[in-house]
């Protein structure tokens, strides 16, 4: 695929809702917005103090005193509200944000996540993630399903969790996969791999849905 990333970011918002709090994760899930049914208007949450915050599409939309959780140039909504750490930890602690869409270093089939460190390697820290990951109502994997080749969607987590048993739903270029107490199951594939390529580039076992749907960005 040419652009896997927008792909992936195009089929993430439309599991997005009118109304919702949403906190975006760094990296592929700031995408997400861009691709919004224009009938859908969320409300973006930053861990780092804001409600309504907008990522801009042009430099002109930035607003120079502004950045998001991971520090990058971001705007805010006419309608957006500022406070301190504490009060936009309160909000995520709360179960006051429907959805997070965050990436992973792996992701397996218990909805164990690993997305904030690797031992041994230089990070800049964990940020919100282990907050969100428990507190929002509901968690969306959104990732590249290899690592040059190497699984990223396992049986078992390898590298230190960020939580244990959180994880809703992952999506990936591949396909859509659902985490029920049997497992993962496939709910959608991309009809550009067939389900043998999609479980060969996956250690975990995928059960089929039996309504299978093929993905649409």
């Amino acid at each position: 695929m040419e652009d896997k990333k927008a792909f992936i970011a195009a089929r993430v918002a439309k599991e997005l809702k009118d109304g919702d709090i949403v906190n975006l994760g760094i990296g592929l899930p700031t995408l997400v917005p861009r691709y919004l049914d224009p009938s859908v208007h969320l409300i973006l949450q930053s861990e780092n103090g804001f409600l309504g915050l907008t990522s801009g599409e042009t430099p002109e939309d930035y607003k120079g005193y502004l950045v998001n959780a991971s520090g990058r140039p971001a705007s805010i909504a006419k309608d957006g509200a500022f406070f301190n750490s504490a009060d936009s930890f309160t909000i995520i602690r709360g179960g006051h944000v429907d959805a997070t869409v965050l990436g992973a270093l792996q992701v397996d089939q218990e909805g164990n996540i690993a997305n904030w460190i690797i031992p041994g390697k230089m990070v800049s820290g964990m940020g919100g993630a282990m907050d969100l990951v428990v507190g929002a109502k509901k968690v969306i994997v959104a990732m590249e399903h290899t690592n040059k080749g190497n699984f990223k969607v396992l049986k078992k987590c390898t590298l230190p969790l960020t939580a244990a048993h959180q994880v809703n739903l992952i999506i990936t270029e591949m396909g859509v996969m659902e985490v029920t107490p049997e497992g993962l199951v496939l709910k959608e594939y991309n009809p550009e791999f067939t389900l043998e390529e999609i479980q060969a580039a996956t250690e975990a076992e995928l059960k089929i849905d039996e309504n299978i749907k093929k993905m649409e960005a």
